[in-house]
């Protein structure tokens, strides 16, 4: 058994080592990790750049990947705390963004701004037990490489966008949306597709 595993089997020891990464009740890893254990785990490409009013709250137990050329612009929040958060290369991450993993998020993708991409959930239905204290959903999210996404979209658990798509202002994406899509709305539906036949785009 690994040392994560022995971690996670024995609750007391979880309870010491999460309170020793991060403050009670807090999301934020305490300075010690963000300065002496991150960089030596999380892996920043080349050319890469994170904005220095940019919230990184990412923690060792899980991956924080950022690749070749791309960027996180300031007042995003990058999270990996259940769960991995992996960014492509040449991806831009545009000012406001929330990114909570786990995440995969491809080469050469868009993401505009206030763009809120979460694949945690909290659990409710006991109604007896307050919902921060019931068990945290989780459902990884793919982007896939060459999308767009427009500002003050909204990308639930679970889903993964496929390549080249375009994921208009404003639209809240709950299922998984197929390649070479373009998608509006609450919830989200794809509009245009593209037609390889045709080398166009096509309305749906």
């Amino acid at each position: 058994m690994s040392l994560k595993d022995s971690i996670k089997s024995n609750p007391r020891i979880k309870k010491l080592v999460h309170w020793m990464l991060v403050p009670t009740n807090e999301a934020r890893p305490r300075l010690w990790v963000k300065w002496f254990v991150n960089p030596f785990i999380h892996k920043i490409g080349r050319g890469a750049k994170i904005r220095w009013r940019t919230r990184i709250d990412v923690l060792p137990f899980n991956q924080f990947i950022l690749g070749d050329h791309s960027t996180i612009e300031d007042f995003s929040t990058i999270n990996n705390g259940v769960g991995n958060v992996i960014i492509g290369h040449h991806t831009l991450i545009g000012m406001g963004n929330t990114i909570i993993g786990p995440i995969t998020i491809g080469n050469n993708v868009i993401f505009a701004q206030n763009i809120v991409a979460s694949a945690l959930n909290h659990e409710y239905r006991d109604i007896n037990v307050p919902i921060h204290e019931q068990k945290v959903l989780k459902a990884a999210i793919v982007i896939e490489d060459d999308c767009w996404i427009a500002a003050n979209a909204v990308i639930t658990s679970g889903v993964t966008i496929g390549k080249h798509s375009v994921v208009a202002a404003g639209a809240v994406v709950t299922k998984n949306i197929p390649p070479y899509s373009v998608v509006v709305g609450n919830p989200a539906k794809v509009i245009k597709q593209f037609d390889f036949t045709k080398q166009e785009w096509m309305r749906v």
